[in-house]
């Protein structure tokens, strides 16, 4: 195990954003201009359906939806069934979900915005199981909105509740970052019913248990981190994601093969959002394979408890499979430098003469 502390430092924004304008500048010799570098279309859609999403508002509703950029209630994310703050889908007319889920649709890849609906709709397929459909709500989900969203402002917003909680903030006009990116599945595959053998989160399972048994015996060994898989994430809903450690396996102890499935557990998590190809850049080319880690935790075989997570300086994943006989997934995406915004909303803050 390596005892080196994994608290993560931070790196300047513009660094890690403009990889592909990089890359292109890279490939033509020019030395690339991040000042003319236009930005990303991602990051104008996402403040324009904030946009159309609040001119449907009415005083009632945005008094719900929205908060001060610098209001605390930013970092009190969750992905339990309890009260949160914000204007839920139950309250909401039928134009206003419909701005919402653009709203969603424009930070979240065709991958990640299926996924998100599927965890939803397991609300409906778990108060039938439970036999109390009244306790799960496909409708007690939130939106909420802090600061004013603009292509050239500071903003961030949340679509949350159960299993969910989707964090995005926009630091200015260069991208909008996802983060923490939480999605659960209770149960992990549907065990009967018109959706029986449904598994919305089952992917991120099958590629890492694959890594798994490509390893030869000394190469688990160090992947194994623990007989017993833990009961949860260790992170939590913590408001900054440190573990003490790196462990398990680095990249660079693989071979090509396995790499290439490392990689595919790590697209499948960033081809959520808008922004992966900037992701999967920086994993191939710019983070070193001796500083991301593969660790394993519980059982190898399926529908026994299991626990994983691929940890870099710069990202954490981790997924836990313990619950209700190992049927129910808790699974997490940080960027280790820009949760909720990192360093370049910090200074926003302390530059911005209104906040």
């Amino acid at each position: 195990m390596a005892n080196r502390k994994a608290t993560i430092g931070r790196m300047t924004w513009a660094a890690c954003l403009m990889v592909p304008v990089a890359l292109l500048a890279i490939a033509s010799g020019e030395e690339p201009d991040r000042e003319r570098a236009a930005p990303p279309v991602a990051a104008l859609d996402a403040a324009s359906a904030a946009q159309a999403f609040m001119a449907t508002l009415d005083a009632a509703a945005r008094e719900k939806a929205l908060y001060p950029l610098a209001d605390e209630e930013r970092f009190d994310w969750h992905f339990i069934p309890r009260e949160r703050n914000g204007l839920p889908l139950a309250g909401m007319t039928v134009e206003q979900r419909a701005a919402a889920h653009d709203l969603l649709q424009s930070a979240l890849s065709s991958q990640g915005y299926h996924k998100a609906n599927a965890i939803i709709e397991l609300e409906r397929v778990l108060g039938v199981l439970e036999g109390r459909p009244e306790r799960r709500d496909p409708e007690n989900y939130y939106v909420t909105i802090f600061g004013e969203p603009s292509a050239g402002g500071a903003w961030a917003w949340r679509f949350e509740g159960h299993h969910l909680s989707l964090n995005f903030s926009s630091p200015s006009d260069l991208l909008t970052v996802t983060g923490p990116a939480f999605m659960g599945a209770n149960p992990a595959r549907v065990p009967s019913g018109p959706k029986a053998g449904w598994r919305p989160l089952g992917r991120e399972e099958d590629l890492a248990r694959a890594l798994l048994l490509s390893l030869s015996a000394e190469q688990r060994a160090r992947a194994t981190i623990e007989a017993e898989a833990p009961s949860d994430i260790l992170t939590g809903n913590d408001r900054e994601a440190r573990l003490d450690a790196f462990e398990g396996l680095p990249a660079d102890a693989m071979d090509e093969a396995q790499r290439a499935i490392l990689f595919d557990i790590v697209h499948e998590y960033v081809g959520n959002m808008t922004n992966d190809f900037d992701w999967m850049v920086r994993v191939r080319t710019e983070i070193p394979a001796s500083d991301i880690h593969f660790a394993w935790a519980g059982s190898p075989e399926p529908e026994e408890g299991h626990y994983f997570r691929v940890h870099s300086p710069v990202f954490l994943i981790e997924y836990d499979n313990t619950q209700n006989d190992a049927n129910h997934v808790h699974s997490v995406w940080r960027d280790l430098e820009n949760d909720f915004g990192g360093d370049a909303l910090v200074r926003h803050y302390e530059e911005s003469d209104h906040h």
